[in-house]
This record gives C-alpha cells, sequence and structure tokens, in this order.
C-alpha cells in the first residue's frame, strides 16, 4: 500500500466533506442505505464465502457469530445507517461563545478531525458503522479490516462507493478500504506511523488488536477497550432480578464486548442466589468458581488465577464471592477493562457507591451492560467504545470524530 498515496487522497476527499452541509451529506447517506439494502444478496453471498472460509479454518462459533451477516443483521445495518442521518450535524455546532473586553468576538465550533483510520476485527457492519459516522462528520476513511472478513468489507465498499457515485456532490474517494493480505501486517505498521498523514487512528477488536495499536502508534489514538464486564450483585439485590440480568449480559450474544465474563455476588445472598443462577443459565454457561462460590455450584469447575480478568467471549463465565460492596469494587477496578459494570441492590447508598467509584465508561444500575452500545443510546452506529478518559469516553457517536477550533472576529484589535 501506497500510504503516502492514499492518505492524500482522503485528505483532499475531507476537505471537500468540510465544505458540504448536512442535506448534502444525509442525501448521500440515504442514497448508501438504499443501495444496501438493495444489494444485500451479493453482500449475503460475499459474507457466506467469508464464513465457510473462517468455519475450514476452525474458528470458534463466537467468531463466526461475529462475522455473519443476514438479512436481520443487514436490516439492523440499514436501519443504523438512517438513525446516523436523523442525527444533528455536530460540523459548525457553536460550543462557546464570548467578547472579550476589548471587543474580539470568540467562538469555539466543532469541526471535523481530518482523516480518520479504523483497524477492525471480524465485523463486517463495523465497515458501514465507521463510513457513516465519519462521513455525517466531515471525515474520510481508512478501513482496514481483518483477512476473516475481507470479501464481505470488499462487497460493501463497493455497493457504498457505487451510491455515492450516483448522487450529485457525493464523495466516494473519502472511503478507502486497505487490501488484506493474511499473515502480512505490514499495511498495520504504515498506518500507525502515518504521521502527518492520519489525524486519529481507532482500533476496534480484541485485546491484542487494541494492545499493539495502543503501543506502537505515532499517530493519536482513540482507544476502544477489550470488555471485561462485571455483574455485582449486592446483599441487598433482588435475586430473581439478578438472575434474570445476568443471563441476559452473559448468554444473549456472549462474544460482544459489553457481555460480563464475571459476576461478583456478596456472601449474604451467595447461597440463595447461586443455586437460582446455576438453574437459571440451565447447563449453558460453564461457570469458573472461586473457592466460597464453587460450594453452592453442582457443576462449577475451580476458577484459577487466570480467569478473573479474562475475556472469554463465550458461553463461560467467572463466579467470585465478597465480603463487601467495598471489597466487590476494589475487585472490579482491579481487574476490569474500563468498558461497562453493573450493580443490583435496591439500595440507593449501594448504587450511587457503585456509580460514583467504579472507574469504567458506562456504570449501571439494576440493568444489563448489553446496553453500552450507540444504538441502544441514541447514536444510531458507533466507532467503539472508547475506554480512555481523554477526548471520548464510552460509545463514540458522530461528534468523537469532531475537535473543536476558536474564530476570532475583530475589528482592527491590536496587542
Amino acid at each position: 500500500m501506497d500510504i503516502k498515496k492514499v492518505c492524500e487522497g482522503l485528505r483532499a476527499a475531507s476537505q471537500k466533506l468540510a465544505l458540504q452541509n448536512a442535506c448534502q451529506k444525509n442525501a448521500a447517506l440515504e442514497a448508501v442505505a438504499a443501495a444496501l439494502d438493495k444489494n444485500r444478496a451479493s453482500i449475503i453471498a460475499a459474507n457466506r464465502a467469508d464464513i465457510d472460509e473462517a468455519r475450514a479454518a476452525g474458528m470458534s462459533e463466537s467468531i463466526i457469530d461475529r462475522l455473519l451477516l443476514d438479512d436481520k443483521r443487514i436490516d439492523g445495518i440499514v436501519d443504523s445507517l438512517r438513525l446516523v442521518i436523523a442525527q444533528t450535524d455536530p460540523v459548525g455546532e457553536e460550543v462557546a461563545g464570548w467578547k472579550t473586553p476589548n471587543g474580539l468576538n470568540i467562538r469555539q465550533v466543532r469541526v471535523p478531525l481530518g482523516v480518520v483510520a479504523i483497524i477492525y476485527e471480524n465485523r463486517p457492519n463495523v465497515t458501514v458503522d465507521a463510513f457513516s459516522l465519519a462521513y455525517k462528520s466531515g471525515n474520510a476513511i481508512l478501513l482496514r479490516g481483518s483477512s476473516s472478513s475481507y470479501k464481505s468489507n470488499v462487497e460493501i465498499v463497493r455497493v457504498i462507493r457505487e451510491a455515492l457515485e450516483g448522487v450529485a456532490g457525493g464523495v466516494p474517494e473519502s472511503i478507502e478500504l486497505v487490501e488484506v493480505r493474511e499473515h502480512d501486517h505490514s499495511d498495520v505498521d504504515q498506518i500507525l506511523n502515518a504521521v502527518g498523514l492520519i489525524d486519529v487512528c481507532l482500533p476496534r477488536g480484541g485485546k491484542k488488536l487494541i494492545q499493539n495499536v495502543v503501543q506502537n502508534a505515532r499517530v493519536p489514538v482513540i482507544e476502544t477497550g477489550s470488555g471485561v464486564c462485571h455483574l455485582y450483585v449486592d446483599e441487598f439485590a433482588d435475586l430473581d432480578m439478578a438472575c434474570t440480568v445476568a443471563e441476559n449480559a452473559k448468554i444473549q450474544r456472549p462474544s460482544v464486548c459489553n457481555a460480563i465474563e464475571c459476576i461478583v455476588v456478596h456472601k449474604a445472598v451467595a447461597g440463595d442466589f447461586l443455586p437460582k443462577l446455576e438453574a437459571k443459565f440451565a447447563g449453558r454457561v460453564k461457570l469458573h468458581a472461586d473457592q466460597r462460590a464453587i460450594k453452592y455450584l453442582k457443576d462449577a469447575i475451580p476458577a484459577t488465577d487466570a480467569d478473573f480478568g479474562n475475556e472469554y467471549l463465550d458461553y463461560e463465565c467467572c463466579v467470585k464471592v465478597v465480603d463487601s460492596i467495598e471489597e466487590a469494587i476494589s475487585y472490579i477496578n482491579s481487574h476490569n477493562t474500563k468498558h461497562s459494570e453493573s450493580i443490583i441492590s435496591e439500595s440507593r447508598v449501594n448504587t450511587r457507591l457503585f456509580q460514583a467509584m467504579i472507574d469504567a465508561s458506562c456504570v449501571y444500575v439494576n440493568a444489563s451492560t448489553r446496553f453500552t452500545d450507540g444504538g441502544e443510546f441514541g447514536f444510531g452506529a458507533e466507532l467503539g467504545i472508547s475506554t480512555q478518559k481523554l477526548h471520548a469516553r464510552g460509545p463514540m457517536g458522530i461528534k468523537a470524530l469532531t475537535t473543536t477550533k476558536y474564530l476570532i472576529d475583530g475589528e482592527g484589535q491590536i496587542r
């Protein structure tokens, strides 16, 4: 890949987009939504080829689930795209404004970042999500998906570009897909070292990918974290609610980053709750239990140190019993990835303590962590879940791809 040539083309495209108004961008995105809907058969066929290769390579079914595109998921992609269209265009938004004593008018306004790169694994829906958020916020985007979803991504990008070419004012050159060669990651190194060519890079995938980007990038990075998420069942919990939330948070889609990987239980309710939990899971989840939890469970296996803080991304979960909410908070903060945590409790004091002291981008009370998602937060799509504290945190929607600049109007003032 000639990274300089690719990024120069994207830079020119971003400058075109920066001059477009919301109506122009929305018209282009609506054409893309219609094209994705119309071309779903070719997209699903390409995806089926990716899945066949993944299964032949022995990939787990949890990864296959991440790869899969069917009619229902394409419906979801199109719906998410239309939610992005309905979002207010952030470009040009006045964040603050004031007049100085010497008469200068100062305005802080939102502007696009410019050229954005995203390096992601498996999920081809990210191709559309990342493109739509970038386009709406006036940014050009460089996509580097994984080899496992390459055929799907190629077809999706083809459909997007053709749709943009058919719209007056469309900017098809604002999206580029890196040609992926299996076992060759030299293109990733080029992206991470494209200082002055790429304004920000986002990793979205497993722990290994994210660490590689964060540790080796010379361009700015917005870190999206792996999801070691916890559910804490407090001594004042409604145990039936706790079982229902645990089932949803672990089983509904275990391969995603907002699924729980550990259930922490207060000792006062462990004897009642854990048998209920095991019955609720009905053999669908392999439980790795610590010494205090295992005596209440029939089919659990002893947990090792490696289980605590592990992201299973599968039908597995670890269980830990604690003496107090303070111990639960300390344990979670030392083993989580700052993603999403939840407490089940009827105690307002305990729930507020949990929300105040847990270090994570999203902290829930009496609800499943599965809601940490751009669509569920009303953003339409998302670029990922930022687990860092600078620039963006939590689900990243349109505004996460903007920065601000100051516009100063004067009448000849000098200092």
